[in-house]
């Protein structure tokens, strides 16, 4: 027990009161769901008649949706506050959506889902906000590893899916999972409302904007988009994180399509590879975190970068049904999340200033969303030709995004 408690993520774990530790620990009330649900989004949406290019173009479309809603985020979250503007929007975002795909029956039902959906752009900034303004500094890299191993933690119940569909068949199965996401999302929203608190920030920003007209507020954007575009340093960090949002879209959509298509694995064989990818995330977090300060950002990040485009270059010269190259291929996306995403959160954080970090946060979200916007759509293309070529574009991003991370400097002496 106690060399568990010497150990670096626990002491930090232990140690945390307040919002950080209740957003650590509701967290999975969100994660479980979607982890049961994420891995046959794509297959529910064959089965109910779309076809690959319309699921690429609901990929973008709700991108594109989400333009607006990040474009507004930081000035509802300054003036609702943090905690209010999470509560809101993570209802209409995912309690709304996940609704909609319970009793989807055709494309339009996804398009209606896909506009609700995009509403989480605008918790994308509050909750991060909720999570880090008030939590020690030194501690965030621990912090957004928890929230990693939360959702990791999930992914233990992924095969559940799969049992599911099994016995249900696909359509039935998804539809009770998404029914069960709507009930446990809307608990983990309302028990983080009661027992979280706004951060002083916070407080500062909702005083500051009171009376202060919404669409003011939005203009005062330009202000923040000029702050950003004179940080270098930010701009790199911006364009790292770039590449991985659009691998993620391409990643999320696609996979299955290419496990289920081209590599002929059946439904509910799909979901044991989400397991997988939970033991071994959770093994690298426990095991290579406390070898990394979060200032020595460089290492666990290109070397994330060129591990993700290995495991996808074996993913694409896989043998079909070949469990062996599949698993390994697995094992090296999970292996290469783990030491991107919680340096990748922490570097994003350390990059923007204080004074305006609702408004910057809400100019490199928004310029995230436009320009990942085509690549769900551009992702459908390639996908109806052969789902293995959306790929090809995740390797490319890897290579140029491992690239951008070497010619980093230190964001500042604690980053």
């Amino acid at each position: 027990m106690q060399k568990i408690k010497s150990h670096p993520l626990f002491a930090t774990l232990f140690s945390l009161r307040g919002t950080p530790a209740v957003s650590i620990y509701t967290e999975p009330l969100w994660g479980i769901p979607y982890n049961l649900y994420v891995t046959y989004a794509s297959l529910y949406m064959l089965a109910l008649g779309l076809n690959e290019r319309q699921i690429g173009l609901l990929a973008s479309f709700g991108i594109a949706c989400q333009i607006f809603f990040t474009l507004i985020s930081g000035a509802i979250t300054d003036k609702l506050g943090r905690r209010w503007t999470t509560f809101i929007f993570d209802s209409i975002s995912w309690g709304i959506s996940t609704l909609i795909w319970a009793v989807a029956q055709n494309v339009y039902f996804f398009l209606a889902a896909a506009f609700f959906n995009s509403v989480f752009k605008v918790t994308m900034n509050s909750w991060t906000l909720l999570l880090t303004e008030d939590a020690p500094k030194d501690k965030l890299v621990h912090i957004y590893t928890w929230i990693q191993i939360a959702l990791l933690l999930s992914g233990f119940f992924a095969p559940l899916a799969g049992l599911l569909v099994d016995k249900l068949t696909l359509v039935p199965a998804v539809r009770l999972i998404y029914a069960f996401a709507c009930v446990s999302m809307m608990l983990k929203f309302i028990l983080l409302l009661i027992y979280s608190k706004e951060t002083e920030r916070g407080k500062i920003r909702m005083e500051e904007t009171k009376g202060v007209p919404l669409y003011k507020l939005v203009g005062g954007l330009k202000g923040s988009f000029i702050k950003f575009l004179s940080a270098p340093q930010t701009l790199k960090a911006f364009f790292i994180a770039l590449a991985l949002t659009i691998s993620t879209i391409l990643k999320d959509t696609f996979w299955s399509i290419q496990v289920f298509k081209n590599l002929q694995f059946s439904e509910s064989s799909i979901a044991l590879f989400p397991l997988i990818k939970s033991i071994t995330m959770l093994t690298i977090f426990l095991a290579a975190t406390p070898l990394f300060h979060g200032g020595r950002f460089k290492v666990p990040l290109a070397l994330g970068f060129l591990v993700l485009a290995v495991a996808n270059v074996i993913l694409i010269a896989s043998p079909v049904n070949n469990y062996a190259f599949l698993i390994i291929s697995t094992i090296l996306d999970a292996l290469a999340l783990a030491f991107i995403k919680p340096w990748m959160d922490t570097l994003i954080f350390k990059a923007v200033e204080d004074a305006d970090r609702a408004g910057i946060v809400a100019v490199i979200n928004l310029l995230t969303v436009i320009l990942s916007t085509p690549f769900g759509w551009l992702g459908g293309i390639l996908a109806d030709k052969n789902p293995a070529y959306p790929f090809f574009l995740v390797i490319a991003l890897a290579l140029g995004a491992m690239i951008i991370v070497l010619s980093i400097h230190r964001i500042d002496q604690d980053a």
